[in-house]
């Protein structure tokens, strides 16, 4: 069952509506700004899922899941993209670096929540 997420986005607003409805929903948020930070995160208190945006600085979302993939330790951890990039070709290749749901800012409680019922 989930109970513990990590939000990942540079942009302290969209961080902020996230952990937002997540808190509403009931479930523990942690929050990181950057893919080096949430590397750092996932290493000292594992989540069950991790919301995770695709454009930032120093490590995008991209290279953030494919390094958390690659880690026996967080492999098996949902990832859910939040994105502004809403081209299918976008959702395709962040499905192929190891995404497992893909969500169009902006994330929109019932999006999120339908996201999160599927683990």
């Amino acid at each position: 069952m989930v109970r513990k997420v990590l939000v990942v986005d540079d942009s302290p607003t969209d961080r902020a509506s996230l952990e937002a409805i997540l808190n509403k929903a009931g479930y523990i948020v942690s929050t990181a700004d950057s893919g080096v930070t949430a590397l750092e995160k996932v290493k000292a208190d594992t989540p069950d899922v991790i919301f995770l945006d695709i454009i930032m600085p120093d490590m995008d979302g991209y290279r953030t899941c494919r390094t958390l993939k690659k880690d026996a330790a967080s492999k098996d951890i949902p990832i859910i993209f939040v994105t502004s990039k809403k081209e299918k070709a976008d959702k395709m290749w962040a499905m192929r670096q190891g995404g497992d749901g893909y969500i169009v800012k902006p994330a929109e409680e019932e999006a999120v929540l339908k996201e999160l019922s599927a683990f």
